[in-house]
């Protein structure tokens, strides 16, 4: 090993003292050794993040193991939730049913065929109830793929928690809440996208005060690969749609350092793997920049580009 990658090396180590690593091997599937950094420049954890948020990654501690879930009704979904908790599930991810994704009640005709399939059915404040019901979710953090009725559920959510004693300060998690991808992609809208962006500037301020460890838009470039974009045109239309979201809360305002550490990301991860990793720091690199640089973050928290994916 040369004099600069001692040097590099020794910045690591630096960076993760104190971290508690993970008692495995971290090799290849052939036995060879992985280093924990390899070449030089900006460490993991280091602005622009291009390697990573955290300087440690994941060889101190794992992402959150969610595995998406919703069908039948709410007390159907609810056994689901619970087997999944039992079996090392560290949080929980709602699927709902199209009538109520469109904001429609389960004995609406619009709603026949299509209630309680791909999704829970979820109509009213009692379902909720029964949703979440012998859940501690001051315990848990509850992630929910919703978009036009998003602060109708995130309201339920919030009543829900209150009840069973978890204010909502504490409440943690992530709604959806991307419409403009909707428009994009899934095409599940209910509102004119003015009146819509609105709502979602709404979400966002009141989430900054009443709800710090809550996620109020998961900006999904996921959609938009399904609808038969490349990996580059993904990532294009999807950061154009976070800093759409970033500009309309400056204007209302909001203080980005504030608002800007809790948006996340969802992107697809495609059979390609280099071109998947370029994204993936792409990403990142060019959300840091923008974020610092066109509109003035200064806390790091609030550059970091967060994100999940799903194949």
């Amino acid at each position: 090993m040369s004099h600069e990658q001692d040097a590099y090396r020794a910045a690591w180590e630096a960076a993760v003292e104190g971290a508690q690593m993970r008692d495995v091997p971290f090799e290849t599937m052939s036995g060879v050794p992985i280093d924990a950094v390899y070449g030089d420049g900006p460490l993991p954890g280091q602005y622009p993040y291009t390697r990573g948020l955290f300087p440690a990654g994941y060889r101190s501690r794992l992402w959150t193991m969610r595995m998406f879930a919703g069908f039948g009704t709410a007390e159907d979904t609810n056994m689901r939730f619970k087997d999944i908790l039992r079996n090392g599930g560290t949080g929980l991810s709602t699927a709902f049913d199209m009538p109520t994704l469109m904001g429609r009640d389960s004995d609406s005709s619009w709603s026949l065929g299509e209630v309680g399939r791909a999704g829970v059915a979820v109509d009213t404040l009692a379902d909720m109830e029964d949703l979440y019901a012998d859940i501690d979710l001051s315990k848990v953090s509850t992630s929910m793929t919703i978009n036009g009725p998003a602060a109708i559920v995130m309201a339920m959510y919030v009543a829900v928690g209150e009840k069973g004693g978890v204010p909502r300060a504490q409440l943690a998690g992530t709604i959806q809440n991307d419409i403009l991808k909707e428009y994009q992609a899934q095409k599940e809208y209910i509102y004119p996208p003015r009146p819509s962006m609105r709502i979602v500037t709404d979400m966002i301020d009141f989430t900054n005060t009443e709800m710090p460890r809550w996620h109020p838009v998961s900006i999904s470039g996921y959609h938009i690969r399904e609808a038969g974009s490349n990996a580059a045109q993904e990532l294009a239309f999807t950061l154009a749609n976070g800093f759409a979201y970033v500009e309309a809360a400056i204007a209302e305002g909001q203080d980005v350092n504030e608002f800007g550490r809790r948006l996340s990301f969802f992107f697809n991860s495609h059979s390609d793997f280099f071109e998947e990793i370029g994204k993936f720091r792409a990403a990142r690199r060019i959300w840091a920049r923008w974020m610092k640089e066109r509109y003035g973050a200064t806390d790091e928290r609030a550059m970091m580009c967060r994100f999940h994916t799903q194949t």
